[in-house]
């Protein structure tokens, strides 16, 4: 089986589990495959407006283990982890960026920026597809480019 790119599996994997997640009153928050060490991960971060509960997440892990093993996605032996994106979760497409527009955020940079700056925090006021705009404490509004960004995050989930 010619290897698969990691982008391709969590595409796959994403449209594989989106419905089954949903049929559980769940939403799908973002799919990652990973290497960790010597060890590939297939990460499913799942949301409820209510949280995410330990049940909700072994709920999820048996609905999609079985369509998992008949897709076969990965070639290699992974691990399957279901959890809950988190407090300080982490803003991936443009559907959450645009649910939380008026959000603190977090982000840090790849590079430092031109006032030699590598972690910003601020209120995010606009989603531009690959670009957002954040609104700093002195009022000043910074254009982070999305590919730029080591993370963009939630800063506080009191939302």
């Amino acid at each position: 089986m010619a290897k698969k790119k990691s982008g391709s599996v969590s595409a796959e994997v994403s449209a594989l589990v989106r419905p089954i997640v949903e049929s559980l009153g769940l939403e799908l928050w973002d799919v990652r495959y990973l290497k960790e060490g010597a060890n590939r991960i297939l990460r499913i971060y799942i949301d409820s407006e209510n949280g995410v509960t330990i049940e909700d997440c072994e709920n999820v892990t048996r609905a999609v283990d079985a369509p998992l093993d008949e897709l076969d996605p990965i070639a290699e032996s992974y691990t399957l982890e279901v959890s809950s994106p988190g407090i300080e979760r982490e803003l991936v497409r443009d559907e959450h960026f645009d649910r939380f527009l008026g959000a603190p955020v977090m982000i840090k940079l790849i590079r430092p920026d031109e006032n030699g700056e590598r972690e910003l925090k601020g209120t995010l006021i606009a989603n531009e597809g690959g670009s957002i705009t954040i609104r700093r404490e002195d009022a000043s509004e910074s254009v982070i480019i999305k590919k730029d960004t080591v993370y963009i995050k939630l800063d506080d989930f009191n939302l």
